[in-house]
């Protein structure tokens, strides 16, 4: 009987000086290399690099899930109560004798220990971004080009939420809602932090929000949230493993409307694999799961091509445009071939890796422009008074 405590905080302190010793090499980095620039030049670059490794650390996770090696340590926050697997390696042999294809592996164990170390470290760096912004402030550096304290305030509350969540990723052994949402949490950590390098280039270049016509902008707002939408189902097919519940395309099992048991599968609070009535998850519940998700990507595909489209006709959100427009198509490609190939560990990393990339393109296009004025109220300002 497997009697491992699910939380073993004793190797917490050690976990947090990984953290503090990995993150050291990007802020040396960012304070030798700007030692001359003022303050909000400092921040702005140390908030990129933290956006870029947060970026790398989503798909690391993606990696970490997609390997099944997110119960490669059963434990919190260490590994078997130490703070690395070579500590723990005898329990590690143990468990990978008794169930060789099990969650718990030497491999796994290294891969699900080293997503904590950086997730750790991108969790100083947050913390540094908040101290050194609110000191800043403190210090009456209020017109220099630094960010009101609350941006990275909530930047680092988030981040604790979502190192909770990844707590509960491993003792509640990979619960589906719980993995989601943990997904989420880590694509909105990259949207706060993308909101604020925006801000902090509005304010080094003194430029303003693009305005964009009523309509594009409305466009960019729906496109936006329906984005978020496909990404919930997307993990929750992820989540529940339902891929390859259709391996053909552009029908699934031969059909354009294969059975399917929705209820069941949008049932959300279920352990993993688990039906409605406390038996394995039915087949027709994995198919709506994927089956839904697929249509969804019709919609979202069809408002991406459109938003980069709208996006290149305004020389200010060109580059927008572009990137919109070649994340849709690399969003196709990496979930045609994850269907059609069986689920390609490159193709899914790059899938996940495709989704992070479009909130932070289009949370960069939202934080980089505001809604102008409609034809005729623009007609109207510009009209001369008489």
């Amino acid at each position: 009987m497997d009697t491992q405590e699910l939380y073993n905080l004793s190797p917490a302190l050690r976990m947090m000086g990984m953290g503090l010793v990995l993150a050291l090499g990007p802020l040396a980095w960012v304070w030798l290399r700007n030692k001359n620039q003022p303050m909000a030049r400092r921040l702005r670059v140390l908030t990129l690099l933290t956006l870029f490794l947060t970026f790398d650390l989503v798909l690391f996770g993606a990696f970490t899930r997609l390997t099944d090696s997110g119960l490669g340590c059963p434990d919190w926050p260490g590994c078997y109560g130490h703070a690395s697997p070579v500590g723990a390696s005898q329990p590690i042999s143990a468990a990978q004798a008794a169930m060789p294809s099990g969650p718990v592996t030497h491999s796994k164990a290294w891969i699900e220990m080293i997503h904590r170390y950086l997730a750790t470290s991108v969790g100083v760096l947050i913390l540094t971004l908040a101290v050194a912004t609110w000191l800043s402030r403190r210090k009456g550096r209020r017109n220099a080009g630094i960010l009101s304290a609350w941006w990275p305030m909530a930047t680092l509350v988030w981040v604790c939420i979502q190192g909770a969540f990844g707590a509960l990723t491993v003792t509640m052994k990979l619960f589906p809602l719980i993995v989601t949402l943990h997904l989420l949490g880590g694509l909105i950590l990259l949207a706060l932090l993308q909101a604020q390098a925006v801000r902090y280039a509005q304010a080094h270049d003194a430029a303003r929000p693009v305005l964009l016509p009523k309509g594009v902008w409305l466009l960019l707002t729906a496109t936006f949230v329906l984005l978020w939408l496909q990404i919930a189902l997307g993990g929750w097919v992820s989540t529940n493993y339902a891929v390859l519940a259709c391996n053909e395309f552009p029908a699934c099992q031969g059909s354009f409307w294969p059975a399917m048991n929705f209820r069941e599968g949008f049932t959300f609070w279920r352990a993993l694999g688990a039906g409605l009535d406390g038996d394995n998850i039915s087949f027709q519940a994995l198919t709506a799961i994927h089956y839904v998700h697929r249509l969804a990507a019709y919609v979202v595909f069809a408002a991406l091509l459109a938003l980069a489209w709208q996006l290149r006709r305004i020389p200010a959100m060109r580059s927008y445009g572009t990137w919109t427009g070649g994340l849709a198509l690399w969003q196709f490609a990496t979930g045609l071939s994850n269907v059609v190939l069986g689920w390609p560990l490159v193709a899914a990393v790059s899938h996940t890796g495709g989704a992070a990339a479009l909130v932070v393109v289009l949370t960069g296009a939202l934080f980089s422009s505001r809604r102008g004025p409609d034809t005729a109220t623009a007609a109207k300002l510009r009209a001369p008074s008489l």
